[in-house]
């Protein structure tokens, strides 16, 4: 699975690997999104069009679960892109955060879609309909569940591969898709083999897997948004490379701003000798904040903390 994202990359995006650039974080976002669109619309018109020849609501369900999927990846393609416009006035630490509006905006969308296609379930339950399941339909299923495996894992690897919690999300949400449409895949073969008529319950089950979805995918949209508290890892990882560094003493308040992906601006206090050479002191300052921004995609800014070396609070 692996071999085939790392192929896809090579092949769709310049300068795969380095992603602490901006325009290729960005590239591979857009990839990602426009991967999302195409095979989700792929799987929307084989399920509604199956579902509907059928009569069956559950099937019907299921692909309208793809097309809030494919909605999704519209409104994290468009996040991507504007969250790639340069800072300007009025948005002077840049345009970022809109990822995370764009992840919150399609969390809402799949929750209003699967209320309403609970509530199609539910009349479904009171007022059973027959429903004429083929052999066409129960295949399509079982290529959907395999697609939404692999796209999952996909996701996953993109996901890691950029630090996206959006992209994060979307694999969570295929995951679970794959759950959906085994739920539905059973209740059609009970349907048919056995003769009782699940339709109407597993259409339910679909709406409370993607409510369920829906609800998570806000929780985690909505936290960078709000401002969360960085990982123990990243601040673990701050101070470890800047302590790293010659005539480094120590380090106290280190402070986290989240502007986006790629766009983390972090404050620390560093203390640093008091009888070393002040513009010596100062190149050193100079080359941590570089070599975060160059690397790790942080600005980070050093407030100069002067220490005498024998002071007793450093021992």
């Amino acid at each position: 699975m692996f071999g085939i994202t790392k192929w896809l990359l090579k092949t769709f995006i310049k300068d795969y690997k380095n992603i602490n650039k901006p325009k290729v974080r960005s590239s591979v976002g857009r990839f990602a999104g426009w991967t999302g669109i195409i095979l989700n619309l792929l799987l929307v018109a084989a399920k509604v069009i199956t579902g509907l020849l059928s009569g069956s609501l559950a099937v019907v369900a299921d692909g309208l679960n793809n097309l809030m999927d494919a909605s999704g990846s519209i409104i994290t393609l468009a996040g991507f892109k504007i969250a790639e416009k340069k800072a300007d006035k009025e948005h002077p630490f840049g345009h970022g955060r809109y990822e995370y509006i764009a992840g919150f905006a399609a969390a809402i969308l799949v929750l209003a879609v699967g209320i309403e296609l609970g509530k199609n379930g539910i009349k479904r339950i009171l007022k059973p309909e027959p429903v004429a399941l083929g052999p066409v339909i129960f295949i399509i299923l079982i290529l959907s569940i395999l697609l939404k495996l692999w796209m999952a894992g996909f996701y996953r690897s993109l996901g890691s591969r950029i630090g996206s919690t959006a992209l994060k999300a979307v694999s969570a949400d295929n995951r679970n898709d794959t759950l959906a449409t085994g739920a539905v895949l059973i209740s059609a073969l009970i349907s048919r083999f056995a003769g009782f008529n699940l339709d109407g319950w597993a259409g339910l089950g679909v709406a409370a897997f993607i409510i369920y979805n829906g609800i998570s995918l806000i929780k985690e949209t909505l936290s960078p948004l709000l401002g969360e508290a960085p990982s123990s890892e990243l601040v673990e990882y701050i101070a470890e490379k800047i302590l790293s560094y010659e005539h480094v003493l120590g380090i106290h308040d280190i402070i986290v701003h989240d502007y986006g992906p790629n766009r983390r601006y972090v404050s620390v206090h560093v203390e640093m000798p008091s009888n070393e050479d002040i513009m010596a002191i100062h190149a050193i300052i100079d080359k941590i904040e570089k070599s975060f921004l160059e690397h790790d995609g942080i600005h980070l800014i050093i407030h100069h903390d002067p220490i005498h070396p024998e002071d007793e609070a450093l021992h």
